[in-house]
C-alpha cells in the first residue's frame, strides 16, 4: 500500500473492485504432515492413486465441502464478497470437488505426482478475510472430515460454470450462500466451526458481522438513485 501510494496508486484487497471484471480471489493450498513439513511424510500423497491422493486427503476434503456453507462468512466475511462469488465470473460458487478443475470448489492441482507437490486448493477465500481465522476454521472443516470420515464422493471433471440447475441436482452440486447474511445464517448452526473460534470470538465476529449487513441494508447507493429515483 505504501509503494503504491508513494507513486500516486491505490493498491486495494476489495474482492470485487471492477464492475464486470474478474475479481480477488485468496486460494488456500494445503497439506497435512507428519514430521517437518517438506522434510517429513505428506499424509495427503498416495502414489497408487489415480490422482496421487490418500483417502486421508479426500476426508479432509469432504470436510471442506461439509462446512463449505459456514466457512463462506469466515473466508469471505464482507459485502463485497458478494459481488465476486457470482455466475460468470469464473468464481468458486458451485460445492464440489475435483482434479485440475478450475470451476470446483475444492481442486486438487495435479502438474506430477509428488509428495512435496501434493495439496488440496480451497478456492473460496478472498482477501477480506482475517487469515488466522480462515486458515484455523479451513484446518477444523478438513480434520473434522477426518474424524468423521466424511467422503466427498467421486470428483466432477465437467465445467460446473456450463450445467444447468437440473444438472447440478443431477450431480449433487451445491452453491455457496449468496449474501454475507446467509453465510452468518449457516455459521450460526455449523458447532465445529464456532468450537474452533471460540466464544469470544465467535460472539464478536457474528455481532460486528450483522452489523455490518444492518448497516449495507440501510445505506441507499447511487445505484439506487439511478436506477429508483424516476420510478
Amino acid at each position: 500500500r505504501n509503494i503504491a501510494a508513494k507513486y500516486g496508486w491505490i493498491a486495494t484487497f476489495m474482492p470485487k473492485p471492477l464492475y464486470l471484471d474478474n475479481a480477488s480471489g485468496m486460494h488456500t493450498h494445503m497439506s497435512l504432515w507428519k514430521g517437518e513439513p517438506f522434510k517429513g511424510e505428506n499424509v495427503f500423497f498416495d502414489e497408487n492413486d489415480e490422482f496421487g491422493i490418500s483417502q486421508t486427503c479426500r476426508y479432509f476434503i469432504g470436510g471442506l465441502i461439509e462446512h463449505s456453507k459456514a466457512l463462506t462468512a469466515i473466508c469471505c466475511p464482507t459485502v463485497n464478497s458478494y459481488k465476486r462469488l457470482v455466475p460468470g465470473f469464473e468464481a468458486p460458487i458451485n460445492i464440489s470437488w475435483s482434479p485440475r478443475n478450475r470451476s470446483a470448489l475444492v481442486r486438487v492441482p495435479i502438474y506430477f505426482k509428488s509428495p512435496k507437490a501434493t495439496r488440496c486448493e480451497y478456492r473460496a477465500v478472498d482477501p477480506s478475510c482475517n487469515p488466522y481465522l480462515a486458515f484455523s476454521a479451513l484446518l477444523a472443516a478438513g480434520l473434522d472430515g477426518i474424524k468423521k470420515k466424511i467422503d466427498p464422493g467421486d470428483p466432477l471433471r465437467v465445467d460446473m460454470y456450463e450445467l444447468s440447475e437440473e444438472e447440478k441436482k443431477k450431480y449433487g452440486v451445491g452453491e455457496l450462500p449468496t449474501t454475507l447474511r446467509d453465510a452468518l445464517d449457516h455459521l450460526a448452526s455449523d458447532e465445529v466451526l464456532q468450537k474452533v473460534l471460540g466464544s469470544h470470538v465467535f460472539d464478536a465476529f457474528m455481532s460486528i458481522k450483522i452489523d455490518e449487513w444492518n448497516q449495507y441494508c440501510l445505506y441507499i447507493t447511487p445505484w439506487e438513485f439511478m436506477k429508483y429515483l424516476d420510478i
